[in-house]
């Protein structure tokens, strides 16, 4: 705690006084030009990795980075998911011209989906969700064949995920609607821990290439 009211004190002393007149300009409202959906782990910090500002950035962190299909459901009832929930007001509401799904290397959530139930079953809530990525194991399994590489394995879990997860994008109405009109940009993103390179998703070509 100590550690965390230190860097309160830094913000406020030296980040802020840099940004104060930023900060000024968005006490009455966000207007970010993109939707970032990430991944929870603690070593993944979207504005680092982007240099992006307070306010540019509408950030949605899972495990695993997943964006769950859509589902028609009833006002009485909840969403499903809070992740469909910000992905709905970041384009409906907030006007985001860009969706990124951003992996990562070394994801502990990409390699728990081939945990076995009885380690699942231990955590309930983590193993339903990270059900909603079994494309992703039956995709990298065919995938690979019969080579049994540790690390071939997890950066194909990894990538292919965020392939399956733009796919998922791709059944919200609304945002098909904007994409086919030009009006919104998903970009599939792979961030490699240990070097800060980022991969950017080729459609056309099926591949990760160096952005940076």
């Amino acid at each position: 705690m100590d550690n965390l009211v230190a860097g309160l004190i830094k913000f406020r002393t030296q980040d802020y006084e840099e940004h104060k007149n930023l900060f000024c300009r968005l006490k009455r409202g966000q207007e970010p030009h993109t939707l970032f959906i990430g991944c929870s782990d603690s070593r993944v910090v979207p504005e680092l990795i982007t240099k992006s500002l307070p306010g540019e950035l509408f950030v949605v962190r899972n495990i695993a980075n997943i964006v769950p299909q859509f589902q028609e459901f009833h006002e009485q009832e909840a969403p499903t998911s809070a992740t469909t929930a910000c992905i709905e007001y970041a384009v409906n509401v907030l006007k985001v011209k860009s969706i990124i799904i951003c992996g990562h290397s070394n994801c502990g959530g990409c390699e728990s989906i081939y945990l076995s139930d009885e380690v699942l079953d231990e955590i309930p809530a983590t193993k339903k969700w990270l059900e909603l990525a079994h494309n992703v194991k039956k995709r990298v399994m065919e995938e690979l064949g019969d080579s049994d590489e540790p690390m071939k394995k997890e950066w194909l879990t990894e990538q292919i995920n965020i392939v399956e997860q733009i796919k998922h994008l791709l059944t919200y109405p609304f945002i098909v609607e904007k994409f086919n009109k030009r009006e919104i940009d998903i970009i599939g993103m792979y961030y490699t821990i240990e070097t800060g390179e980022v991969f950017i998703y080729n459609a056309i070509k099926g591949v990760f290439e160096l952005a940076n």
